[in-house]
């Protein structure tokens, strides 16, 4: 079975399309695809509509050796029908055209080697807002109720230039350079690409060749790959379970409230996740920003004392609450995110806080985390050399 793209106007892209179009016993596509192929009279066409129908129709044509082809937009492999077609267990062979996504970046003189590109067709758009909160470069397959400026108004407050490819490869086609706040005024033709582009150069491709993977350093890093005042860090080991216990990855918003140097929400984005940090010691702020600089992580700093500071803010699917006592607790159970994570040294402000979890509806777990560390003695000798115990709760709404 062949699978051939069609480009943005519509017209077969690919010279060997032709040639199978002849031998087809059954044609698959959109209306608009198939009136534009050249297909031979006489050949059975299915309509695409609901794909259920059109997959067994397929099936039977394979089974019994009739040679079918599939028309679909753009390039099939990319966020096409070629997923479904081989989960069905069908043989594909494709015949691309240009993608949307490429065209786009082609359009806007872009390169896209570093780029992200996720979806907000038919399934949760957060996801795809919170790529673009975390990553430089991102390309988004938008829907109607998920497109620019639903995702422009999402990006408030981070900064990023957003391009809107509409009607693409044809005669209506329009490139617009727009900010988040002009996307979430403005009407936009669906459904439409959105480029989403943080400031500067961003967007090179990682060595690694991926825009969201696990960082090849690691992470839980010492102490000393971050700047912090008087040891005022999350030590490597609290770090380690906190960081596992927020479960950050590419499409999840972690807010990490008494930032300090920002070592967590700088591992969760890392991890690929969007990032919030609250602090409110301006000289903390500078060192967040300095930090996430330094990790080449595009983490966005709140300045100001929570609760205050939460108003306002997206909603996070995980929170690391390092400093700021019950009140600031309640305010983040408050706002009912999946995971809530607290760090505590002080053991008499254990049974409060977990007593402010459970509350709300929380499950809560805790572990003390008591750890020792090698140390050089004279002679050639070693010692252990503790680090201050500290008490890590898991809140956990199921």
């Amino acid at each position: 079975m062949t699978v051939a793209g069609v480009d943005a106007a519509g017209n077969p892209a690919h010279p060997a399309l032709a040639a199978e179009l002849v031998r087809a016993g059954l044609v698959v596509g959109a209306a608009r695809h198939l009136a534009a192929a050249p297909v031979p009279p006489g050949v059975e066409t299915v309509v695409l509509g609901p794909l259920s129908p059109a997959l067994e129709r397929l099936t039977t044509a394979v089974a019994a050796g009739i040679p079918a082809v599939v028309l679909a937009s753009g390039d099939p492999g990319c966020f096409g029908i070629v997923r479904r077609l081989r989960a069905a267990g069908l043989p594909v062979r494709v015949l691309p055209a240009v993608s949307s996504v490429a065209a786009a970046f082609a359009r806007a003189g872009l390169s896209w080697d570093g780029a992200a590109v996720v979806s907000a067709h038919g399934r949760d758009a957060r996801e795809a807002l919170n790529a673009c909160r975390a990553l430089p470069r991102v390309a988004v397959l938008t829907a109607p109720g998920a497109g620019a400026a639903e995702l422009g108004a999402g990006l408030a407050g981070w900064s990023r230039r957003l391009v809107v490819a509409e009607h693409l490869g044809t005669d209506a086609e329009r490139i617009t350079w727009t900010t988040p706040a002009e996307a979430a005024a403005g009407s936009w033709a669906d459904p439409h690409v959105l480029l989403s582009l943080a400031p500067g150069p961003g967007g090179a491709a990682r060595v690694d060749n991926q825009p969201a993977a696990a960082p090849a350093a690691g992470w839980a890093l010492p102490e000393g790959a971050y700047q912090h005042r008087d040891s005022m860090i999350t030590k490597a080991e609290v770090r380690a379970l906190v960081v596992a216990g927020l479960r950050p990855r590419l499409g999840r918003l972690v807010w990490d409230v008494g930032a300090g140097s920002g070592s967590v929400g700088i591992e969760c984005a890392l991890l690929g996740a969007a990032v919030v940090a609250v602090e409110r010691d301006p000289a903390a702020v500078d060192l967040v920003h300095g930090n996430a600089a330094r990790h080449g992580v595009d983490v966005r700093v709140v300045p100001g004392a929570a609760p205050a500071a939460l108003d306002g803010l997206p909603d996070a699917d995980a929170v690391f609450v390092g400093g700021g006592g019950t009140g600031v607790l309640a305010a983040v159970a408050a706002r009912r995110p999946a995971r809530v994570l607290v760090a505590l040294a002080a053991l008499d402000r254990v049974a409060p806080a977990r007593d402010v979890l459970r509350a709300v509806g929380y499950t809560v777990d805790g572990v003390q985390l008591s750890a020792a560390r090698l140390a050089d003695l004279p002679g050639g000798s070693i010692r252990l050399a503790a680090t201050n115990p500290v008490v890590v709760l898991t809140g956990e709404l199921l």
